[in-house]
């Protein structure tokens, strides 16, 4: 019995321990003082210093388009594993996937009609 769950208990184990020894080692040989002033404070990305944070407005169409992208991408993600074993699963599961595809086309349709794609 031990055998059938040896793997899943390794890797458990190293799920477990890589990132506590990453954290544990960061304590570990940290370079900088711990202690918190002003200037640490300010963000820093890419060698430019931004000063204090400023509050970003982005538009609607930012997040439709981020929208609109996750939900297609995640039906072609479902397209994939269909397409690997149709010559399997026969014609009911072609006449599936082209419905599916179908679906797909009209809503992308849709969205490109109501200009959610242009910025």
């Amino acid at each position: 019995m031990l055998d059938n769950w040896l793997p899943f208990l390794i890797y458990g184990f190293f799920a477990l321990a890589i990132p506590a020894s990453m954290i544990a080692f960061s304590f570990v040989f940290a370079t900088r003082p711990r202690r918190r002033t002003r200037a640490r404070e300010l963000p820093f990305e890419s060698g430019v210093s931004t000063g204090p944070p400023r509050q970003h407005k982005f538009t609607i169409s930012f997040y439709l388009t981020a929208m609109l992208f996750i939900v297609f991408d995640i039906e072609i993600v479902f397209l994939y594993p269909l397409a690997t074993v149709l010559g399997e699963l026969g014609w009911f599961a072609f006449v599936e996937f082209v419905v599916f595809l179908a679906i797909l086309l009209v809503a992308f349709a849709y969205v490109w009609r109501k200009g959610a794609l242009e910025w």
